[in-house]
């Protein structure tokens, strides 16, 4: 299998995730450069974070227009799994894949620290491994996080199980001091309808090794090997 970690100007995340799929989990992993208008032979797209094109106008509002998005719809509408983390989210969002869009934080300032996350809905391919109800550390790291959608969508998203994740306490609880942005109902991560495309504002592929004091990142990444190879994947 072989994963494709997209390449805009200005992401400064993509050898993170690179590194996390290539050296740490031994997966066969290519960067795939913004203007790329034909995607190859491709088992998992990720979008990784950073602040793409600068974050002008707002996070992921250009890239969502670069040549390689077209591709990267195409590849999500065929079923095939998507992961969009931090401003790889904000674009999932600008692209039309993923509901809602992104305030400033409500502290009005970047924020950067290690945050729990509850997993919601443990049956997407990038939460298989993952208990459902499963407190992840992982670590956040954005000025415009802040999770909004209509109250008609939330809705939706609420009855198709499309809340991934929530901002929590070590216990689980979705408290309001645990969250660290002012995302609406304490939201960390969503799908689309189908469960293929999900968006995460925490950085899994920060979290990977034990040299960095934390290793919760490595179930989201060996979730979705698991999924693509149809078998268990071991500790």
């Amino acid at each position: 299998m072989k994963f494709g970690v997209v390449v805009f100007p200005g992401s400064n995340c993509d050898i993170d995730c690179y590194h996390a799929l290539r050296d740490v989990l031994d997966q066969d992993t290519e960067y795939i450069w913004h203007m790329t208008k034909h995607l190859g032979f491709y088992d998992c797209i990720v979008l990784p974070g950073g602040f793409s094109y600068g974050s002008y106008l707002r996070g992921g509002a250009i890239a969502r227009f670069s040549p390689v998005m077209d591709r990267v719809v195409e590849f999500a509408q065929s079923g095939k799994p998507v992961i969009g983390i931090s401003n790889g989210f904000q674009v999932l969002t600008e692209a039309g894949l993923l509901p809602g869009a992104f305030l400033r934080n409500n502290s009005m300032k970047f924020v950067c620290e290690n945050v729990y996350i509850r997993t919601e809905n443990a049956s997407t391919p990038f939460t298989k491994l993952c208990g459902e109800g499963q407190v992840l550390k992982i670590p956040i790291a954005h000025g415009d996080g802040n999770y909004y959608v209509d109250d008609r969508t939330l809705k939706d998203m609420e009855q198709n199980n499309q809340v991934v994740f929530r901002y929590c306490d070590a216990e689980g609880e979705a408290t309001a001091e645990s969250n660290p942005n002012g995302s609406l109902q304490n939201i960390a991560g969503i799908c689309n309808r189908e469960g293929n495309v999900v968006g995460m504002m925490p950085h899994p592929e920060r979290c990977m090794e034990e040299i960095l004091g934390n290793r919760d990142g490595t179930v989201i990444f060996k979730s979705v090997i698991n999924y693509l190879k149809g078998g268990a994947v071991n500790d």
